[in-house]
């Protein structure tokens, strides 16, 4: 099982840890290791919206910007093949190939 859970701007990945038969959960896109557990859902919310805080205040307080997923600018490097089939796929679609590349891009994210 795996979902996520979002508060003040950051997103945990959320798994089930059936060896120890708790929830289990770590803040995704950012460097910094943010991580919280519980026993229920309920419990795990909290747990989750207190690491934010947590890490949010700690930042603040050694003067630290706190990392932010994604800026929503990216750089690929594909082959050539790739690039002038992607490139067609967008024109075929009518779009730019930064917004065909952006919709592909969410479609298979939500999958």
């Amino acid at each position: 099982m795996s979902s996520t859970m979002t508060h003040k701007g950051q997103t945990a990945r959320i798994e089930f840890d059936d060896r120890d038969n708790i929830l289990v959960g770590r803040l995704v896109g950012i460097t910094d290791v943010v991580s919280f557990h519980a026993e229920s859902v309920a419990e795990l919310r909290a747990a989750f919206e207190e690491a934010v805080d947590d890490y949010l205040e700690t930042c603040a307080r050694i003067g630290k910007a706190p990392q932010q997923p994604a800026s929503g600018k990216m750089m690929l490097r594909v082959a050539p093949e790739v690039h002038s089939a992607a490139l067609m796929a967008a024109q075929a679609a009518g779009v730019s190939l930064n917004q065909w590349a952006a919709r592909v891009l969410g479609e298979a994210a939500r999958a």
